[in-house]
């Protein structure tokens, strides 16, 4: 979606097809990360020699204040009706050049980009001569297109300012209440019947303080909010329409209800694993034998406080049912909150020997790195053991090999805690296939880029925050939360949306009806109209991707952009 341009900035100076292209082309050096292993300046001498272009400039950093200038000031002194910067990746700085030309006059849409770094420079390194051979390949490409491009007009529509928001949990609940500050309206869905998730079961924060009270505070708080509706035992059945403009039906207790909303955050969570026949976990007679999360909810309800209880030693095994052929990933926080709770059972009993089996403890950042420093001050003993001879478990003791010492340790124990991974829900696969969106190889839904979109999906309109996304922390959780209302609001607070005109067509005078592009859009934003029978983009949710262009037998859809004259004459060039 783009935000940075307005209609009265999609001027068409220049356009006309008839109008012979002026092309402007802007060749950066990107400091030394092109110019230090090709020929910027032969490069930039080298366009001047290509068809229609009456302008070519090296520039030390195109993306720079003075090179933006350098474009906008040339499009109006030089009367370009066409421009091309050969520099680093389209998917981070096209939005940049594009709008920049709209702003000088020029549609947006008459802006074409080289990634004469990623693709020559990067992958070239040390052969200077074939690297900048290969760069005036690809800008003597992007100038062909480029004289074949066409005006664009972008596409509005209206949104509603109401959002959905998946889960109960403490993601949830921060973004709920994060949204419902800035006055938008809000519907929580939570299918438990209480809201706080899985916090709920959690006895201590490793911040401090007890989780039932973090709990406490931010659902009173939440449930005060007038703008805020939220519904229990409740789960999603049906979605349909776009960003801005979701249609939602929820299965409550009181039947369906159905809203309209602007936006939808997934703040699902997920659910520890149950070791089920590992290390003994389940076997008639093997009590001591509990989870890290039985641990938690026994030191909430006060069990470990009664006189019967008073161990010599309480053993903390890692990794159980994680980082194994089943289940490849490491879950992140499990290291952190057994090292919390090691130091509780040690507080609670001093003279017990508390120990913890490890592979690797994964105790990311200073604060969980001073945990493990403090435990390990207050007598909690941490033993390394090989994943290929784990422990062995029988009848209230439990056998290791200590690689430290190469000794194998008999040890009778009072309770064995098993440190099991966070996994998806059971449903989240479901509600992945309703939403279109999609999980990881574990399960966990996917965001549609870890670094430059961690909290978005691909489709628009469509967020995802806490445990869903992958294991995290009450903090962590509570940030992303925050960080998705923020996204949220960046879209909800717009008189309008604006969207990409990089969007297929269909000639509805030359459609056959056969219906292959349906199955190949995998944005389901074509449909079939049995009246006319022929088929529909929806332009609000078509992302461009091209899938029915290539696969229509009668060239009746086409994408915008990327006609098969402007591609024929990329490959001419080349």
């Amino acid at each position: 979606m783009s935000d940075t341009l307005d209609k009265n900035k999609l001027k068409t100076k220049g356009s006309c097809m008839a109008e012979e292209p002026r092309i402007g082309v802007f060749v950066c050096d990107c400091g030394s990360n092109i110019a230090g292993h090709l020929d910027c300046p032969d490069v930039a001498e080298f366009v001047k020699s290509l068809p229609h272009v009456v302008y070519s400039k090296e520039n030390l950093y195109t993306c720079s204040e003075a090179g933006i200038v350098e474009i906008k000031k040339a499009i109006i002194e030089q009367k370009l009706n066409r421009v091309v910067v050969a520099s680093c990746s389209p998917r981070t700085h096209h939005p940049l050049f594009a709008s920049s030309c709209a702003e000088a006059g020029l549609n947006p849409y008459l802006f074409e980009m080289v990634n004469i770094r990623d693709q020559c420079s990067w992958v070239h390194m040390g052969n200077r001569e074939k690297a900048t051979q290969k760069a005036k390949n690809l800008i003597r490409m992007g100038v062909a297109k480029a004289a074949g491009l066409e005006p664009q007009k972008e596409i509005e529509s209206s949104l509603i300012r109401k959002i959905l928001v998946i889960g109960g949990g403490i993601a949830g609940l921060s973004a709920a209440q994060a949204l419902a500050d800035m006055d938008l309206e809000i519907i929580l869905a939570e299918k438990q019947s209480q809201l706080g998730g899985l916090l709920t079961k959690v006895h201590a924060l490793e911040t401090g303080g007890t989780a039932q009270a973090r709990l406490d505070k931010i659902i009173t708080d939440v449930n005060l909010r007038p703008n805020v509706t939220c519904y229990t035992q409740s789960v999603l059945k049906e979605t349909s329409g776009y960003i801005g403009n979701f249609e939602v039906t929820l299965q409550t207790p009181d039947g369906l209800v159905t809203e309209k909303v602007g936006a939808i955050v997934v703040a699902t969570g997920a659910v520890p694993f149950i070791p089920e026949g590992l290390f003994g976990y389940g076997n008639p007679g093997a009590s001591s034998v509990i989870t890290l999360m039985e641990l938690e909810q026994k030191f909430k309800q006060g069990v470990l406080d009664t006189p019967d209880f008073n161990p010599k030693r309480v053993v903390f095994i890692q990794c159980v049912g994680a980082r194994n052929k089943t289940r490849e990933y490491c879950s992140r926080i499990c290291c952190m909150i057994a090292v919390k709770n090691a130091m509780l059972v040690k507080e609670k009993f001093p003279l017990a020997d508390v120990r913890v089996l490890y592979r690797d403890m994964q105790m990311y950042g200073a604060q969980k790195e001073q945990m493990l420093w403090d435990a390990r001050g207050k007598g909690v003993r941490f033993d390394v053991y090989d994943p290929e001879t784990p422990p062995k478990v029988t009848d209230g003791q439990i056998e290791f090999f200590q690689t430290v010492t190469g000794k194998t340790l008999s040890l009778d124990t009072d309770l064995i805690v098993l440190s099991t991974p966070l996994i998806p829900g059971s449903s989240a696969g479901q509600l992945a296939n309703l939403l279109r969106v999609p999980t990881d190889q574990n399960g966990f839904f996917l965001e549609a880029h870890a670094k430059l979109r961690p909290l978005d999906f691909a489709a628009d309109g469509i967020f995802v925050a806490g445990s869903g996304r992958y294991p995290a922390t009450a903090t962590e959780s509570r940030t992303q939360g925050i960080g998705v209302a923020s996204r949220v609001a960046a879209i909800l607070f717009k008189e309008k949306l604006i969207k990409s005109a990089i969007v297929a067509k269909i000639n509805p005078d030359s459609c056959v009806g056969c219906m292959a592009c349906l199955s190949m859009c995998p944005y389901g934003a074509i449909a079939y109209n049995r009246a006319l029978r022929v088929c529909e983009i929806n332009e609000i949710l078509c992302k461009g991707c091209g899938n029915c262009a290539a696969t229509c037998p009668s060239h009746s859809a086409l994408l915008a952009g990327y006609k098969p004259g402007q591609l024929l004459a990329q490959i001419g060039a080349a």
